[in-house]
């Protein structure tokens, strides 16, 4: 069974996301926003192994726990990012822009490209590559459950901010329109912040769609 836990983490409210395939175990933080020993402390609750950290980007409020589940985790988690976001995550996250530093925890190894597959034990998620709210923003679709953990690229009414560095309206709208809206009406969208939503409900009343 695919089990997901999330937590509000950060100065900007931030979910994280801790998913485990229950009969084997592994576990993988999606985007651990901040407080990552908390995250750990919560994996290790379960009996869980933390095997790979995956993020949907670099934003300073999406791997400022990064450091914290690294250090908490023997051997560290490998971690996740798509190239393009590689600049955004040497310059912190862009967390000097919010007058903020922080630990941007271990340098990402494993390059995520479109379509490219991520296994959690018996499950498998599709990358998505999914730009506008950043160069390199993607989204995590497991077909099989259901659920997109797609990070900053769409909310509950809304849509991702555009006005940051290396953001761009038209690309995000491009974005939702080709790797959200071409899912099942009932696939569950576990956003970055907010609370989750569905694919029909934000392609019916999302006003930015």
């Amino acid at each position: 069974m695919l089990e997901i836990v999330s937590f509000e983490l950060g100065p900007v409210v931030t979910n994280a996301y801790l998913v485990a395939d229950t009969d084997t175990q592994e576990a993988v933080v999606i985007d651990p926003a901040w407080d990552g020993k908390i995250i750990v402390d919560e994996a290790e609750r379960r009996d869980w192994r933390i095997t790979n950290i995956w993020l949907t980007h670099a934003h300073f409020d999406h791997l400022g726990g990064s450091a914290g589940v690294a250090d908490n985790v023997d051997p560290p988690p490998p971690v996740a990012l798509h190239p393009e976001d590689y600049n955004l995550w040497r310059m912190q996250g862009g967390a000097p822009y919010f007058g903020m530093r922080i630990d941007p925890g271990p340098e990402p190894t494993v390059d995520l490209d479109h379509g490219q597959t991520l296994n959690l034990g018996e499950f498998t998620f599709e990358v998505r590559f999914a730009p506008g709210h950043t160069q390199g923003h993607v989204v995590f679709y497991c077909a099989a459950e259901k659920v997109v953990f797609c990070g900053d690229v769409i909310f509950q009414g809304s849509i991702g901010r555009t006005d940051l560095p290396g953001g761009d309206y038209q690309t995000l709208i491009d974005s939702i329109s080709a790797q959200i809206l071409t899912l099942p009406d009932d696939v569950r969208l576990l956003s970055g912040h907010g609370p989750e939503t569905t694919v029909g409900q934000e392609r019916a009343h999302n006003p930015f769609l």
